[in-house]
C-alpha cells in the first residue's frame, strides 16, 4: 500500500502516518524490554546489569544500520514524490545489495571485539561474561536486522507505515514467548534472552520478504534486484554516512555514560537499564512523529511543493508538543509502577533510583519533542549535517555534564535527568537560529514564486 503525500489536508495525513510508526516502533522495543523485564525479574540483578551493560554497543551496531536504511528512505522518499520510478527502483536494488555486503561485515567485526570493548567500558567482572554472551548472539543475527530496516523504510518512503506494524506485533509477540520459554522454562539466563531476540528478528525479515513479493507491485524488481550502480551507491552512502553516525552518535554518548554508572557498581547499573528502557519507551513516539515529518517533507520537496513543507512543519510540531504535555503527566505519576516492571520487588534500591529520576526527567520531555520536530525538518530537506552536528552537541554536553555529576561532584542518581536537559538546551542553541533562517529563506521563495504566476 503506497500513500502520495503531495495531496490533501496536512495534518491527517501526518497522524495517520505517524500512528503506525509509533505502534511499530513501540513493538520494536518491546524486544528488549521484554528480555529486560524478564531477565530482571526471574534471573536478578546482575543479568539485568549485563543485558544493560551490553545495550549501547548493541543499539549502536543497530542504529548504525538502521541509519543508513533511513538515509537511503530520504532518497527513496524524494524520488516517489518525484514520481521518478525507474531511479527509484535502481535506487532501492543498490541500497539493498551494499547494505547486506555492509550488514555481513559489521557483524562479523563485532562479533570479534565484542568481549575487549566492554572491558574496556570497565563492566564488572561478575556480570562480564554474560555481557560478552548476550551481544555475540545478537550481532551473529544483525543481518536480519538490515532486511528488516531495509524492507521497513522502503515502505515507509512509499507512504506505508502500517505493514511494518503488522510484523512487529507478530514477532514481538513470537519474543515474548521465547523468552519466557528460553529464559524461564529452559533456565538458559541471558543466552536464552539473545535466542529469543534473535529467532524474533528473522521472523520479521521473512514476514517482510513474502509481504513485499505477493503485495507491492512497484518493488517486483525481479533481475533488476541485481542492479548495483556505483553512482548511486556513493550517494546513498553520503546520505546515510550522516544519518548513521548521528544514531551512532547517540550511542556513543550512552556508551560513554554507562561507563561513568558502570564505576557505581550493580545497583546503578541496574536502574540506569530499567530508566533507558522507560526513556526509550517515553521519547520513541517523539521520533517517530519527526520521522513522518521527514517523509512528508521529503516526498513534497521531491514534488517541488515548498508551501506544503513548511506547513508540514508546523504541524509536526503541534503533534509533538500536545504528545509531550501527556508523556510529561503519565511519567511523573506512573514512576513507581514503570520501575516495578523492570525489577524485583524487593530491589527497593533500584527501584529508588530509577523513580527519583523519572520524576525529575518527566518535566523535560517538552525538549526533545522540539528538538526532534526540528530534526525532522531537516532530515526532510535534505540537510542530514544539521541533524548530525547538533546530535553531536547534545550527546557531548550530556555525556560530560554526567561525568561531572556523577563522577567529579558524586551528585545523586537523578543527576543524570540534569545531564540530559543540558544536553537538549546547547542542541537548541544550535538548531533554532539555523530553522529560523532556512524557514525565512522557504517563504521568501514561496512570495516569489507566487508573484511570477
Amino acid at each position: 500500500m503506497q500513500n502520495d503525500m503531495t495531496e490533501g489536508a496536512i495534518t491527517p495525513k501526518l497522524i495517520k502516518f505517524t500512528i503506525p510508526l509509533v505502534l511499530g516502533n513501540l513493538f520494536q522495543l518491546t524486544y528488549n524490554a521484554i528480555d529486560t523485564i524478564i531477565v530482571g525479574r526471574y534471573v536478578g540483578k546482575n543479568a539485568l546489569a549485563a543485558v544493560g551493560s551490553s545495550g549501547p554497543i548493541m543499539n549502536m551496531a543497530i542504529l548504525f544500520i538502521s541509519g543508513m536504511c533511513m538515509g537511503a528512505g530520504i532518497l527513496m522518499s524524494s524520488k516517489y514524490g518525484a514520481k521518478k520510478y525507474d531511479e527509484l527502483n535502481r535506487q532501492i536494488s543498490t541500497t539493498m545489495i551494499g547494505g547486506l555486503i555492509f550488514s555481513i561485515v559489521l557483524s562479523l567485526i563485532m562479533f570479534i571485539i565484542a568481549k575487549p570493548v566492554l572491558v574496556i567500558m570497565n563492566v564488572p567482572d561478575e556480570i562480564l561474561y554474560d555481557s560478552s554472551v548476550y551481544l555475540k548472539v545478537v550481532f551473529a543475527g544483525l543481518i536480519f536486522t538490515f532486511i528488516y530496516n531495509f524492507f521497513s523504510q522502503t515502505m515507509r518512503a512509499l507512504g506505508d507505515s502500517k505493514t511494518p506494524l503488522y510484523f512487529l506485533i507478530i514477532s514481538s509477540v513470537i519474543n515474548a514467548v521465547g523468552d519466557l520459554f528460553f529464559v524461564v522454562t529452559l533456565n538458559m539466563g541471558v543466552f536464552g534472552s539473545a535466542i529469543s531476540t534473535v529467532l524474533s528478528e528473522l521472523i520479521s525479515c521473512i514476514l517482510c520478504i513474502i509481504y513485499v513479493k505477493y503485495k507491492i507491485p512497484l518493488l517486483h524488481l525481479g533481475k533488476k534486484w541485481l542492479v548495483f550502480e556505483k553512482s548511486i551507491m556513493v550517494t546513498t552512502f553520503r546520505y546515510s554516512i550522516t544519518s548513521a553516525l548521528q544514531q551512532m552518535c547517540v550511542q556513543l554518548g550512552k556508551v560513554v555514560v554507562q561507563v561513568v554508572i558502570n564505576a557505581k557498581g550493580p545497583a546503578f547499573i541496574a536502574a540506569y537499564t530499567a530508566i533507558n528502557k522507560i526513556d526509550d519507551f517515553t521519547v520513541t513516539p517523539q521520533q517517530n512523529i519527526a520521522h513522518a515529518m521527514t517523509t512528508f517533507i521529503a516526498q513534497n520537496r521531491g514534488a517541488g511543493e515548498k508551501e506544503r513543507e513548511r506547513e508540514g512543519f508546523k504541524c509536526g510540531i503541534k503533534i509533538e508538543l500536545a504528545y509531550s504535555l501527556i508523556l510529561c503527566i503519565v511519567t511523573y505519576l506512573c514512576s513507581d509502577m514503570l520501575m516495578g516492571l523492570f525489577v524485583k520487588s524487593n530491589e527497593t534500591e533500584v527501584i529508588s533510583l530509577g523513580v527519583s529520576y523519572l520524576k525529575l526527567i518527566s518535566v523535560m520531555y517538552f525538549l526533545p519533542g522540539i528538538t526532534n520536530g526540528v530534526q525532522g525538518f531537516f532530515r526532510g530537506i535534505g540537510d542530514l549535517k544539521v541533524t548530525l552536528y547538533s546530535t553531536m552537541t547534545n550527546m557531548f554536553f550530556r555525556a560530560l555534564s554526567a561525568y561531572i555529576f556523577i563522577s567529579l561532584l558524586d551528585m545523586k542518581f537523578n543527576s543524570l535527568a540534569l545531564a540530559n536537559m543540558t544536553g537538549w538546551i546547547f542542541m537548541l542553541i544550535f538548531e533554532l537560529p539555523l530553522l529560523f533562517k532556512c524557514i525565512k529563506t522557504m517563504s521568501h521563495t514561496f512570495l516569489h514564486k507566487s508573484m511570477r504566476d
